[in-house]
């Protein structure tokens, strides 16, 4: 299954592309916008070279972070009132620009994903990650609905490939 279509340099191109942030505000006046970066750190996020606003592709020409936020300058965004068109619109970036670490994955490849718990029971699909302030929260459907914390203390192992996702449980969950 394909990802959104996107309008390259005069041709159709098909790749899925991830939502990996969000433009709060604009920056200065040459057109910089603020991002909030939907990433393990701005300074991960810095590594992209190119993002996608509303399908459209923007090569980086500068990048930065700055307290938490990233700082960018990106090509066709030359002005305040082109910067301030963007505000509030979720940037993309493709699957195939993210680097993963060994054992890295994507939150959302979580999805769909079989949950079992340390004692090999079956507790459901996972159907959807929440983000709250504290951070994202595993929604499991199977004989009931449960929420899990997405960190080490609970998630124990994620087996993408066999689209399995082990949890230690607390009492009460």
């Amino acid at each position: 299954m394909g990802g959104p279509v996107a309008r390259l340099l005069g041709f159709y191109m098909e790749f899925e592309l991830i939502e990996t942030g969000k433009i709060i505000n604009t920056h200065a006046l040459r057109g910089e916008v603020k991002i909030d970066p939907w990433a393990d750190s701005a300074e991960a996020f810095c590594g992209f070279t190119r993002l996608f606003i509303d399908g459209a592709e923007h090569k980086v020409e500068h990048m930065r972070a700055q307290k938490g936020f990233v700082i960018a300058k990106l090509t066709g965004i030359d002005s305040i009132e082109a910067a301030e068109s963007v505000k509030n619109k979720t940037v993309y970036v493709p699957r195939g620009d993210i680097e993963l670490e060994d054992g890295g994955y994507l939150i959302g490849d979580l999805v769909g994903c079989a949950a079992f718990s340390e004692d090999g029971g079956e507790l459901g699909k996972i159907t959807d990650i929440i983000t709250l302030p504290r951070g994202e929260v595993l929604e499991i459907h199977g004989a009931r609905e449960i929420l899990v914390p997405l960190n080490g203390e609970f998630v124990t192992d994620v087996d993408l490939e066999g689209k399995r996702v082990t949890l230690r449980l607390i009492e009460g969950m």
